[in-house]
């Protein structure tokens, strides 16, 4: 298949998209600009090879949902938060945090379908849920490793994680899935 020919099937199923897949891919975009501009907007120094690389990998998640960009671009603006940001928690990580949320949920939903696909209402109820909890988690998650933090607890890295994979379980379970197979 030449250039040509691959550039017009993509724009036959461009305009053929469906309501779903444009929203999901909409919040891919709106969600990883979130994240690289609440990024660029904090006070101490990035590393400039930070947007140089999320940038096209973000554009590529949008383009391409089932590729690796997706992966490659919540590792890079992650990475750029530990290896340049201070250690408190503050509202820039957690907006960031949620916005790598959206992405990820956004691409694994997009990328379960093809563009073309007219999806159901249900389908999406079914994404809401689990979608809604994991975002209002973020924040509560947030608060309590500030307040484990100020209290100088010990092993609050571990009451951290438990309180992720208790969060974890809880979508999991809100959104009816089953742990076996029908």
């Amino acid at each position: 298949m030449t250039a040509a020919e691959r550039i017009s099937l993509w724009l036959v199923q461009l305009r053929a998209a469906g309501e779903a897949a444009f929203l999901a891919r909409l919040a891919i975009a709106v969600a990883g600009g979130v994240a690289l501009l609440i990024s660029w907007l904090q006070p101490w120094d990035q590393l400039d090879l930070i947007p140089l690389i999320a940038i096209p990998m973000l554009v590529a998640t949008v383009i391409l949902p089932d590729s690796l960009a997706g992966l490659v671009f919540i590792i890079v603006v992650a990475l750029g938060w530990v290896f340049r940001a201070p250690s408190e928690v503050n509202w820039g990580l957690v907006v960031t945090g949620i916005a790598l949320l959206v992405v990820h949920l956004a691409t694994a939903f997009t990328a379960q379908i093809p563009s073309y696909a007219r999806v159901h209402r249900d389908s999406l109820r079914r994404w809401l849920l689990p979608g809604a909890i994991a975002v209002l988690i973020g924040p509560v998650v947030a608060v309590a490793v500030a307040v484990v933090r100020g209290a100088d607890v010990r092993g609050s890295l571990v009451v951290t994680v438990g309180a992720l994979v208790l969060s974890t379980v809880a979508i999991w379970f809100a959104s009816g899935e089953k742990l076996g197979r029908d």
